[in-house]
């Protein structure tokens, strides 16, 4: 009987593991703080309790204090305590996850090509070339929400750093950890980047399929042309967007304070290099701007993308949650407006 009780004791803990979860776990920490706080108060009960008897003669007192009421008083502080547990609660925010139902979608495939080159360090543009390539990708994601949407990272290489998804979030988490580190082989070679975004898109379809190149165009290969006309072979439209400025940058690496020079010891001049980004754009029937405005630039490419023909894809059921702590707030509240009306003193009977 015990063996079967603790079966069912411990399937319910599963069940509720399953069901609910905590949002930030680590708040439950808070929890500690009651530790001392109960301790307060027992003290607080014991000290009453010796003052009491230490005051003088114990009828005296009695008479003194008929009207007072311990457990109304302990009563105040539970209800204290118990609000504090319940805002710690909150802050964790138990909520419960729902899936909704897979379904079909339209829309576009769509990689973006982000250089992470060294070159992408340059603050010509503030606070420098990757970070504005950063803020304008952040932008534009929430107007991609009916495409799919994957990421290369490139520089004398390029990867793959996140598969085709419609999920927004997993795209920003990647992009955060983007920069110089992520790949280890330096420069910049715009051929395998779109190389690699084509050979992420699905080859059999001849439309559907964009690129977003964005980089300073320094490219140490001459191939990119060749590489941007294959991609227009296989239907895919390239959008280029240059950053930086056509007079150039002095490259300054994180944890150092001169500028970047060449083996002769010449500082490095890191320009845009508008002209072959166009040439790119015009082969694949794609549009070039230059990132000057995030606003502006979002604006426009993402009305390119929705403009194109759009396919149908199956999308998966997202996980969505159901907050619970609107409850846990509510309580607290009620319990210190509870706390506040609850008196010390007995009610006189007539």
């Amino acid at each position: 009987m015990a063996g079967r009780k603790q079966v069912l004791y411990l399937l319910i803990c599963r069940i509720i593991v399953l069901l609910l979860q905590f949002e930030t776990i680590q708040f439950l920490f808070g929890l500690l703080v009651l530790l001392p706080l109960v301790a307060l108060f027992i003290g607080l009960l014991y000290w009453k309790r010796w003052a009491r008897l230490k005051f003088g003669d114990k009828r005296l007192v009695d008479q003194l204090l008929k009207h007072y009421s311990p457990k109304l008083f302990n009563s105040k502080i539970i209800l204290v305590l118990a609000a504090i547990t319940l805002c710690i609660l909150a802050a964790a925010n138990l909520r419960r996850p729902v899936q909704s139902k897979a379904g079909d979608g339209t829309g576009v495939d769509v990689m973006i090509a982000l250089d992470v080159s060294k070159s992408m360090l340059s603050q010509d543009v503030t606070p420098s070339r990757l970070d504005k390539a950063k803020q304008f990708i952040i932008n534009l994601l929430p107007k991609l929400q009916e495409n799919r949407v994957g990421l290369v990272l490139f520089a004398g290489e390029a990867y793959l750093q996140m598969p085709l998804t419609p999920d927004i979030a997993a795209m920003k988490m990647f992009l955060a950890n983007a920069n110089p580190g992520a790949v280890p082989v330096q420069g910049t070679v715009l051929s395998e980047a779109l190389e690699v975004s084509s050979n992420s898109l699905d080859v059999k379809q001849k439309k559907y399929k964009a690129v977003i190149l964005i980089t300073d165009g320094e490219d140490n290969d001459e191939s990119a042309i060749e590489a941007a006309e294959g991609l227009f072979e296989n239907g895919v439209v390239v959008h280029a967007l240059g950053i930086g400025s056509p007079e150039g940058s002095n490259i300054i690496e994180p944890g150092d304070t001169e500028p970047k020079k060449d083996m002769d010891g010449n500082i490095v001049v890191s320009k845009l290099n508008e002209e072959l980004l166009r040439k790119i754009a015009f082969v694949t029937k794609g549009g070039y701007q230059r990132l000057d405005n995030t606003s502006d630039a979002t604006t426009a490419l993402a009305a390119q993308l929705n403009g194109m023909e759009k396919k149908k894809f199956a999308v998966a059921g997202k996980i969505g949650y159901t907050n619970f702590f609107p409850f846990f707030i509510g309580f607290a509240l009620l319990f210190l407006i509870a706390e506040h009306f609850i008196p010390e003193r007995k009610r006189r009977v007539a």
